[in-house]
């Protein structure tokens, strides 16, 4: 993908509906596990959701899958449900032609979250999920 976008709403409106609408949940969820007080904006002609003026997650749209970057160490329960999707080191893939699993996304923002803070060793965030 070539094209640069200034702004998040921008490059999710250029993929077709149906990636278009998982981004959106991918966008949402994202967001919704995001402390108060985190933005977006486009890095690396990608959205990111930032934390700290720093990029927390990225998340990117293609033809037959989305990927959620870059994926936390988490804790065990975490990396055995993350690891259907894993696609690369750093990388969550989700086909389109399957459901998206949104509450390891959830996960996967709360163990960066915790990872950035320095607490990751302290709890297992999501573990209930």
């Amino acid at each position: 993908m070539t094209e640069r976008f200034a702004t998040v709403d921008a490059y999710v409106a250029s993929f077709p509906q149906e990636v278009r609408e998982v981004l959106g949940e991918i966008r949402r969820t994202v967001r919704e596990a995001a402390p108060e007080g985190a933005g977006e904006r486009i890095s690396y002609g990608i959205p990111a959701v930032t934390l700290g003026g720093r990029d927390l997650v990225y998340f990117a749209g293609w033809k037959r899958h989305v990927s959620v970057y870059p994926v936390a160490e988490g804790d065990a329960a975490f990396r055995r449900d993350a690891e259907p999707y894993r696609s690369g080191r750093g990388t969550l893939r989700f086909p389109l032609d399957r459901p998206v699993p949104y509450a390891l996304v959830t996960r996967l923002v709360e163990h960066l979250v915790a990872e950035r803070s320095g607490s990751a060793e302290g709890g297992s965030p999501g573990a209930e999920s």
